[in-house]
Protein backbone atom coordinates (compact mmCIF):
# COMPACT_ATOMS: atom_id res chain seq x y z
CA UNK A 1 0.00 0.00 0.00
CA UNK A 2 1.83 3.40 -0.73
CA UNK A 3 1.66 5.98 1.94
CA UNK A 4 -0.65 9.20 1.94
CA UNK A 5 0.93 12.27 0.82
CA UNK A 6 0.76 14.46 3.51
CA UNK A 7 3.29 12.02 5.28
CA UNK A 8 5.87 13.88 2.60
CA UNK A 9 4.75 17.05 3.37
CA UNK A 10 6.39 19.75 5.72
CA UNK A 11 5.12 20.55 8.67
CA UNK A 12 6.43 24.14 8.48
CA UNK A 13 3.75 24.48 5.23
CA UNK A 14 0.79 23.65 7.23
CA UNK A 15 2.00 25.42 10.52
CA UNK A 16 0.89 29.04 9.27
CA UNK A 17 -2.38 27.43 8.09
CA UNK A 18 -2.89 26.28 11.73
CA UNK A 19 -1.55 29.74 13.02
CA UNK A 20 -3.90 31.41 10.53
CA UNK A 21 -7.10 29.38 11.46
CA UNK A 22 -6.25 30.01 15.22
CA UNK A 23 -6.02 33.80 14.87
CA UNK A 24 -8.58 34.14 12.83
CA UNK A 25 -10.98 33.46 15.84
CA UNK A 26 -9.41 35.27 18.05
CA UNK A 27 -6.19 32.80 19.62
CA UNK A 28 -3.18 32.95 19.40
CA UNK A 29 -0.09 31.61 17.89
CA UNK A 30 1.64 30.81 21.55
CA UNK A 31 -1.78 28.68 21.97
CA UNK A 32 -0.74 26.61 18.65
CA UNK A 33 2.61 25.74 19.79
CA UNK A 34 1.37 25.01 23.29
CA UNK A 35 -0.95 22.15 21.70
CA UNK A 36 1.07 20.74 19.13
CA UNK A 37 3.88 20.76 22.23
CA UNK A 38 1.08 18.78 24.34
CA UNK A 39 0.35 16.45 21.65
CA UNK A 40 4.23 15.72 20.68
CA UNK A 41 6.54 16.57 23.80
CA UNK A 42 8.62 18.92 21.61
CA UNK A 43 9.83 21.58 23.53
CA UNK A 44 8.96 25.09 21.76
CA UNK A 45 12.50 25.53 20.51
CA UNK A 46 12.79 21.82 19.41
CA UNK A 47 9.47 22.92 17.39
CA UNK A 48 10.70 25.79 16.03
CA UNK A 49 14.16 23.71 14.72
CA UNK A 50 11.61 20.93 13.30
CA UNK A 51 9.80 23.83 11.49
CA UNK A 52 13.03 25.64 10.39
CA UNK A 53 14.34 22.12 8.71
CA UNK A 54 11.04 21.65 6.92
CA UNK A 55 10.92 18.22 8.57
CA UNK A 56 7.78 16.75 6.82
CA UNK A 57 4.92 14.75 9.03
CA UNK A 58 6.28 11.96 9.01
CA UNK A 59 9.45 12.27 10.13
CA UNK A 60 8.00 15.11 13.01
CA UNK A 61 5.90 12.19 14.30
CA UNK A 62 8.49 9.13 14.44
CA UNK A 63 11.06 11.63 16.21
CA UNK A 64 8.46 13.20 18.17
CA UNK A 65 10.06 12.78 21.85
CA UNK A 66 7.25 11.55 23.68
CA UNK A 67 3.30 11.54 22.27
CA UNK A 68 1.22 12.64 25.16
CA UNK A 69 -0.67 9.54 26.57
CA UNK A 70 -3.75 11.31 26.90
CA UNK A 71 -4.32 11.78 23.03
CA UNK A 72 -6.74 8.47 22.99
CA UNK A 73 -9.10 10.86 24.59
CA UNK A 74 -9.28 12.64 21.62
CA UNK A 75 -12.51 11.74 19.75
CA UNK A 76 -14.74 13.62 17.03
CA UNK A 77 -14.73 13.99 13.44
CA UNK A 78 -12.33 15.70 11.29
CA UNK A 79 -12.31 15.72 7.66
CA UNK A 80 -15.20 13.40 7.64
CA UNK A 81 -13.20 10.99 9.50
CA UNK A 82 -13.80 9.70 12.88
CA UNK A 83 -10.02 10.24 14.52
CA UNK A 84 -10.69 7.25 16.66
CA UNK A 85 -11.17 4.77 14.06
CA UNK A 86 -8.03 6.01 11.70
CA UNK A 87 -6.00 2.63 11.99
CA UNK A 88 -2.72 4.04 10.41
CA UNK A 89 -0.35 5.49 13.50
CA UNK A 90 1.15 8.10 11.62
CA UNK A 91 -2.25 9.31 9.91
CA UNK A 92 -3.67 8.92 13.32
CA UNK A 93 -1.52 11.60 15.29
CA UNK A 94 -1.83 14.13 12.03
CA UNK A 95 -5.93 13.84 12.72
CA UNK A 96 -5.21 14.16 16.61
CA UNK A 97 -3.81 17.46 15.77
CA UNK A 98 -5.88 18.54 13.08
CA UNK A 99 -8.54 18.07 15.90
CA UNK A 100 -7.07 19.71 18.44
CA UNK A 101 -6.27 22.90 16.20
CA UNK A 102 -9.92 22.72 15.11
CA UNK A 103 -11.22 22.78 19.27
CA UNK A 104 -9.00 25.71 19.56
CA UNK A 105 -10.45 27.43 16.39
CA UNK A 106 -14.40 26.46 18.01
CA UNK A 107 -13.35 28.34 21.28
CA UNK A 108 -12.33 25.35 23.47
CA UNK A 109 -11.30 25.84 26.69
CA UNK A 110 -6.80 25.36 26.17
CA UNK A 111 -7.52 22.91 29.52
CA UNK A 112 -10.08 20.65 27.79
CA UNK A 113 -8.34 21.11 24.54
CA UNK A 114 -5.39 19.17 26.16
CA UNK A 115 -7.87 17.31 28.28
CA UNK A 116 -7.06 18.38 31.84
Amino acid sequence: MTKHRIYSVGVASVYPHYVAKAEKKGRTKAEVDEIICWLTGYSRESLDDQLARKTNFEDFFAQAPEMNPCRSSITGVICGVRVEEVQETTMREIRYLDKLIDELAKGRAMEKILRK
